[in-house]
């Protein structure tokens, strides 16, 4: 049978969109046996919706179903709309939600087995050449039941489908995408998380820690763990400076010492988490621990 051939073209994935009525958010977390599934899958445009677009993945699907998602559309009428006049149909899979918190989830005939998905409010999980149907069920199982930001159970979905089986052929990237008004770098934009795994051994892995490192270096700092630089925490990191070679000896005066904590931000990249004179993030002194724990 034609069927039992792959198409190398077949962007054979699962994934989940998802929206948190809370916050605003869309998303979308995929992972596939396939180069670089974050620049064909994903698609998500804050106060529109989000859309996960595979099997022999139509783009359009993914631009044209955002701007009709954005008219105010449902993602049932959305997917109406797009799949009336298209030939490829039968091989086509996507899942879509809404920024009301409405979705839909399609599974051509002619999908490689395991093949399908499932949709629930807030939130549509697919995927094609599973294992079987588990994968997709544990995804939706826990989105609906994980505390937790938007990103974090997106990720978590995900993780939990790999181990549930996943993709039969394999791991090799994943993808993580987050939109929500003004939440883009320098507040320009929607596109608060874009964290992409091409070609990995282990990419849902890979993508949680790049996921832990953007908030390390985006988010601002937690009010509740601001400290104040004085006695034995200011000996401390005077001491970690010297041996991460921002300071060439203790420190004369807190101007001084200030100066290389500024240094320090910049280099790193801690740009969201500089504060006034005399005060440090724990999350940034914990770095610089780590730092002097690997030298």
């Amino acid at each position: 049978m034609e069927k039992e051939r792959k198409n190398p073209n077949l962007v054979n994935t699962f994934s989940i969109v998802g929206f948190d009525p809370n916050t605003g958010e869309l998303g979308v977390a995929v992972a596939s046996k396939f180069l670089g599934v974050g620049s064909i899958v994903p698609w998500a445009r804050a106060g529109a919706g989000a859309v996960a677009t595979q099997s022999w993945a139509n783009k359009d699907y993914g631009q044209k179903g955002l701007e009709l998602l954005e008219k105010g559309m449902t993602p049932d009428a959305v997917l109406s709309e797009l799949t009336k006049d298209d030939e490829g149909l039968q091989l086509r899979q996507v899942g879509m939600v809404s920024a009301k918190g409405e979705s839909v989830t399609f599974t051509g005939e002619d999908c490689y087995e395991w093949a399908g998905g499932i949709a629930g409010a807030n939130f549509a999980c697919q995927g094609n050449i599973l294992v079987d149907e588990t994968t997709v069920q544990k995804m939706a199982d826990v989105f609906q039941s994980k505390p937790g930001t938007l990103a974090e159970r997106l990720l978590e979905a995900l993780y939990e489908g790999q181990e549930a089986g996943g993709d039969s052929r394999g791991k090799q990237s994943a993808c993580l995408l987050v939109v929500k008004e003004g939440a883009g770098y320098g507040g320009t934009d929607d596109r608060y998380i874009d964290l992409r795994v091409d070609d990995h051994v282990e990419p849902i892995d890979e993508l949680i820690r790049l996921y832990q490192l953007h908030q390390l270096y985006f988010n601002k700092p937690n009010p509740d763990e601001i400290l104040e630089i004085t006695g034995e925490l200011k000996e401390t990191i005077s001491s970690y400076l010297i041996e991460l070679n921002y300071l060439t000896a203790p420190v004369s005066s807190d101007e001084e010492l200030w100066e290389a904590i500024q240094s320090f931000h910049l280099i790193e990249n801690f740009d969201e988490r500089v504060l006034d004179s005399g005060l440090i993030d724990l999350k940034v002194l914990d770095f610089m621990k780590q730092l002097v724990t690997r030298a």
